[in-house]
């Protein structure tokens, strides 16, 4: 029999009879061709800090070097009413907007950015989609573009005006040319509002010189952040919508090449970024009105702002007319407010 140590010693001599063994090198994965995306989003770079910069922060941290995303502001690399067509062209890869200010190529494109008081609150707008069927009337409605990735809804601020002027009645908004949304500005002009557009950069240089009276634009949040409370005076509590809708999108070549990992990844840093805005606003609409110091408020009495709401009820049933699905999306929108108004406060109140 063979003993272990004999084993060893003619294991040791034959090894030798055949010369030195080099080892092979552990196998090591080639590292794969690192993703890059260009995203640019509708806000300007001091907004920008905050509705999306640190949701693309974590995720180029979390996604560990395999794919790194490029965030651009406002018009920085194109216009925004070219945003659209230029994620579907490929010249961007992802764009953060909404739907009615970059001209999208669909009938629903009116129900993005302020669609007159379709929320009340922030809250309504993912509810709207999670809940009441939004999500797959965007995802239908954008399967018919080619080469284009609906991704995520989401809330913003209310819609409030800011001016050089105090608005204490329907009468005072006769005349005032507003930097506002499309669909918003539309609308408005039933109460004699002038719609401007101008690129985002060049409001602040425009109330200045007297181009515009002021801004339909925003909350007063944004006012305080972007700079615009340095160059209005009145903030109008009254708005005609409570949160923006806004979207992610992606050109859908780009967004298939991204492995599954990493789709999932920009999933949840979208819903951190809908998540950040929600307190981010919320909390800054309440903390600036009692305790701001720049814009100083007025209020348009709710009797009479109440006709404002009614003729946006008008203004829903001409928009239902377009397409069967803008039709649809108004009976959701009718139906969420039914809802709402019968559940009464905190949701509605009388």
């Amino acid at each position: 029999m063979t003993n272990r140590r004999d084993f060893l010693r003619k294991a040791g001599l034959a090894a030798a009879a055949v010369g030195p063994v080099t080892l092979a090198a552990p196998y090591v994965k080639a590292q794969d061709k690192v993703i890059k995306w260009r995203l640019q989003t509708y806000a300007g770079p001091a907004l920008a800090e905050h509705v999306i910069k640190p949701a693309i922060d974590a995720f180029n941290k979390a996604a560990n070097g395999a794919m790194v995303i490029e965030l651009y502001t406002s018009d920085q690399l194109v216009p925004t009413g070219e945003l659209f067509r230029a994620m579907r062209a490929g010249t961007i890869d992802a764009v953060q907007s909404d739907d009615d200010s970059m001209a999208s190529p669909v009938d629903i494109k009116v129900f993005g950015g302020y669609f007159p008081f379709a929320s009340r609150y922030s809250l309504d707008v993912p509810t709207l989609f999670h809940q009441y069927g939004l999500n797959e009337i965007w995802a239908e409605a954008y399967g018919e573009v080619e080469n284009v990735q609906w991704l995520s809804a989401g809330s913003w601020d209310p819609c409030n005006f800011a001016t050089n002027k105090p608005l204490n009645s329907l009468a005072d908004l006769k005349g005032l040319r507003i930097f506002t949304f499309p669909t918003a500005g539309q609308f408005l002009t039933r109460f004699g509002v002038v719609p401007v557009t101008l690129p985002w950069e060049d409001v602040q240089v425009a109330m200045q010189t007297g181009e515009l009276d002021g801004l339909a634009w925003s909350g007063i949040t944004e006012d305080y952040t972007v700079g615009w409370a340095d160059v209005t005076k009145y903030f109008l509590t009254n708005n005609i919508s409570g949160a923006w809708c806004g979207s992610f999108f992606a050109n859908k070549e780009r967004w298939d090449e991204v492995p599954e990992h990493l789709q999932t990844l920009f999933r949840l840093c979208m819903d951190s970024s809908h998540y950040y805005r929600q307190y981010w606003y919320w909390g800054g609409e309440a903390q600036l009105r009692a305790e701001g110091t720049k814009l100083k408020l007025t209020t348009i009495p709710d009797a009479e702002w109440a006709t404002v709401e009614e003729e946006a009820l008008k203004f829903w049933d001409e928009i239902a007319t377009t397409s069967p699905r803008c039709a649809k999306v108004v009976e959701i929108l009718k139906k969420y407010r039914s809802t709402m108004e019968k559940a009464g406060p905190p949701y509605r109140y009388s």
